[in-house]
C-alpha cells in the first residue's frame, strides 16, 4: 500500500472542507478554505464542493425528520391501540431502501 501515490492537498483540502460542513462541524472548515485559497483553487471549485456539501447535509437532515416523523406518528398509533411505543420500523426501512439515490443540488451538480 506505500506504493500508493497519495492524494493532492488540494483534494484533502476539498474532502476535509465539505466532510466538515456535511457534519456540521463547529469549525466550518474554515482552515480548509484559507488553505484552498492559497493553494489558488477557483472560487468556482470551492462553491461546488461546498454546495454539494450543503445539499448532502440538508438531504441527510430531511431524511432524519421524516424517518423520526414517522416513528413518532407510529408510536402515538401503537400507544393508542396497544398502550405501548415500540413499533415495527419494516416501512421505514423500506422507503430508505427505495430513496437511497441521492438527489441534485439547486444547481443541478450531482452529489453521486
Amino acid at each position: 500500500m506505500s506504493n500508493d501515490p497519495q492524494l493532492h492537498s488540494s483534494i484533502v483540502a476539498l474532502i476535509s472542507l465539505a466532510s466538515g460542513i456535511a457534519a456540521k462541524h463547529p469549525a466550518m472548515g474554515m482552515c480548509q478554505l484559507d488553505k484552498l485559497r492559497h493553494m489558488g483553487i477557483p472560487e468556482s471549485q470551492i462553491n461546488t464542493a461546498i454546495e454539494i456539501a450543503r445539499h448532502i447535509r440538508d438531504e441527510a437532515a430531511e431524511k432524519i425528520d421524516a424517518a423520526f416523523d414517522e416513528k413518532a406518528s407510529l408510536a402515538i398509533a401503537n400507544e393508542a391501540s396497544k398502550g405501548c411505543c415500540g413499533s415495527s420500523t419494516t416501512e421505514t426501512k423500506q422507503e430508505a431502501k427505495e430513496e437511497s439515490c441521492c438527489s441534485s443540488t439547486p444547481s443541478g451538480q450531482s452529489c453521486c
